[in-house]
C-alpha cells in the first residue's frame, strides 16, 4: 500500500522533480559527493534515485551507477537526463529499498538523497543496504530530519517530541506518501545496530520555497491554506522559521548528511 501511494504521487511529479532546484542543485548534493570522494573503479547504487540527480552526480567519477527506484516514471526521468548528459555508465533499475534485488557485496557506495522518509521500513532499508555493500564499502545518506533536543536549543526531550510530530504532520498533509522523518539519533542507532562504523554526520539548512514545494505534490487551494496555517503553530513556526522574501513565503528544513562504512571485517 505504502509503495502503491509513493508510485502514485511521485509518478504524476515526476517532470518536476527533474527541474526542482532543491533536488537537482541543493547544497547537500555535491557536499554528498564530496564526502564520499568517490573512486574511479566504483559500482555505486542509488537507492529511490527519484529524477536520479544523485546518479548523475556520482556517474563521472565512477565505473558504473544502477539508479533504482519503485516508480517506473521516476526511472524514465533518469534515463533521460542521463541520455542527455552523455552519461553511458547509468543504468536504470526497478527496487524496493526494502529488498533491493542485487547480490551481496555488489556495490562500492549505497546512496540515497531526500527519499528514505518515504520508507516504510527503515530498518530494513539500512539492512539491505549492508547486505549489497562489499566489506569496506561506503553507505552515504541525506535526508531531512526531525528535531531533537540538539536542533531545538532549550527545549525539553517532550517539547522536541511534539515537534516532530507536529513537523511529521505538516509534511503529511503535503505529501501523504510521507512516512517520517527520523532525527540523528534514529538514524545513528539504526546504522550501528547493523555494524556500520566511522559514522559521520553533518546537519544544514535547507530554505524552501512554498510554492513550488506545496505544487510538486499538487496540492489544492485547501491544502495550501491548511499547509500556511500550519506554519502560525507556536512549535512549526518555531523549528521552520517561516518568512516572505523577494521570492514569496519561505521555511527552512533541517537536512543531514549521514556517511558511514561497512567495515572490512564485517559479517559478509
Amino acid at each position: 500500500m505504502a509503495g502503491s501511494l509513493v508510485q502514485q504521487k511521485f509518478g504524476a511529479a515526476a517532470a518536476d522533480y527533474a527541474t526542482s532546484k532543491v533536488h537537482a542543485k541543493g547544497e547537500s548534493l555535491a557536499r554528498l559527493v564530496e564526502l564520499v570522494g568517490p573512486q574511479r573503479h566504483w559500482r555505486v547504487l542509488d537507492v529511490a534515485t527519484g529524477a536520479g540527480h544523485t546518479a548523475l552526480a556520482l556517474a563521472p567519477h565512477v565505473a558504473r551507477v544502477v539508479a533504482s527506484d519503485i516508480t517506473d516514471e521516476m526511472l524514465a526521468e533518469a534515463a533521460m537526463l542521463a541520455a542527455q548528459r552523455g552519461l553511458a555508465n547509468v543504468e536504470t533499475v526497478h527496487a524496493d529499498a526494502a529488498a533491493l534485488p542485487f547480490a551481496d557485496q555488489s556495490f562500492d557506495l549505497v546512496a540515497c538523497r531526500l527519499a528514505a522518509h518515504h520508507f516504510p521500513d527503515p530498518a530494513a532499508f539500512i539492512a539491505e543496504s549492508w547486505r549489497v555493500l562489499k566489506p569496506g564499502g561506503i553507505f552515504a545518506l541525506v535526508d531531512d530530519i526531525s528535531p531533537d533536543a540538539s536542533i531545538l536549543p532549550g527545549a525539553s526531550h517532550e517539547e522536541a517530541e511534539r515537534t516532530a510530530a507536529d513537523y511529521n504532520r505538516y509534511e503529511k498533509l503535503r505529501d501523504p506518501s510521507h512516512g517520517r522523518c527520523l532525527n540523528l539519533t534514529e538514524w545513528s542507532a539504526l546504522l550501528q545496530r547493523a555494524s556500520f562504523g566511522d559514522i559521520r554526520v553533518e546537519r544544514m539548512d535547507q530554505d524552501i520555497a512554498f510554492q513550488p514545494w506545496s505544487q510538486r505534490m499538487r496540492c489544492d487551494a485547501a491544502t495550501v491554506a491548511k499547509l500556511k496555517l500550519m506554519l502560525d503553530e507556536p512549535s512549526l513556526n518555531a523549528f521552520l522559521r517561516p518568512r516572505t522574501n523577494e521570492d514569496g513565503l519561505m521555511f527552512t528544513l533541517q537536512e543531514a548528511i549521514i556517511v558511514a562504512t561497512k567495515p572490512d571485517s564485517g559479517r559478509a
